[in-house]
């Protein structure tokens, strides 16, 4: 069974990203999570601080989260957040290795951010979301790569899950199963094969046989993994560029979530994880 015990969320103060503490709150809700909220601070922010810069503690981050919805006219995180389990962290050091070293000694379960956003000593947010993604044990839950604005109602009604079809598929599609059954969600499961156009005189064209048995084995593939785990959904099957498939899978089935399977070391979605994050205008789950 999905165990969602503890979310690590790390955050930017006082430029919190209001989109990924909504998710947060509505997963810890249905899951009854504790929620760990991280601020790492670095060197140079340290000593290069203005006069008037705000510091930060563990006990008021909190309160800075929410201060910040209020000022962007967001009235209904503090409700959200109200009643779930909260501690706030605050670590000194390189922001990516802070928090994958506080993932590993919380023992969490699931890490979510944003996946761009405003600085983390002189770098963007995204890079160190990209370094995570490459070398966290636990799933990362990245939000969607759009420009910021008040935070909609989030709800999941439709999951995308992507597989490789290698041995961590049934882990990948197993999790988004039954995260579609936690939120009586819909179910899609998507395997994009590589290209099937080939150049020539004249332009492009695509070899029918190389495409049939392409498809054939994704399709008996996907088929035994869905009787393999029992769960009710619809198969996809694409090709060519990944991050573009993607995006036009979710827009066909509009998905609210898309779950990637990702390699510890490789793999096709691994490769283009970060890539997939920024072509996609939804939250992303790398397991």
């Amino acid at each position: 069974m999905l165990n969602i015990k503890k979310i690590l969320l790390p955050v930017e103060l006082p430029n919190a990203s209001l989109p990924v503490i909504h998710q947060a709150a509505t997963l810890a809700r249905n899951f009854h999570t504790e929620i760990v909220i991280l601020h790492v601070e670095t060197a140079r922010q340290t000593a290069g601080a203005p006069p008037d810069r705000p510091t930060f503690t563990g006990s008021d981050m909190l309160a800075e989260v929410i201060k910040e919805a209020q000022k962007n006219q967001d009235q209904s995180l503090e409700q959200e957040l109200k009643g779930i389990p909260i501690r706030s962290v605050l670590v000194k050091g390189e922001p990516a290795r802070a928090i994958l070293r506080t993932a590993q000694a919380e023992g969490v379960d699931l890490t979510m951010m944003p996946s761009h956003g405003h600085t983390f000593d002189q770098f963007l947010l995204g890079s160190v979301t990209a370094k995570i993604l490459h070398e966290s044990e636990s799933p990362v839950w990245t939000g969607a790569h759009l420009e910021e604005s008040p935070a909609p109602e989030f709800a999941i009604r439709n999951i995308l899950c992507a597989v490789d079809l290698g041995p961590r598929s049934r882990k990948t599609a197993s999790w988004a199963a039954q995260i579609a059954s936690e939120f009586g969600a819909h179910l899609t499961l998507v395997n994009v094969t590589a290209s099937v156009e080939l150049w020539g005189p004249g332009g492009t064209y695509v070899n029918p046989r190389w495409k049939d048995e392409l498809v054939s084995n994704a399709s008996r593939q996907l088929a035994d993994l869905q009787r393999e785990l029992s769960v009710k959904c619809d198969i996809f099957i694409g090709s060519g560029d990944v991050p573009n498939v993607l995006n036009q899978v979710v827009k066909t089935t509009k998905a609210d979530l898309l779950v990637l399977e990702c390699y510890p070391y490789g793999g096709n979605l691994r490769i283009h994880g970060y890539a997939i994050i920024c072509a996609v205008p939804i939250p992303v789950v790398n397991v």
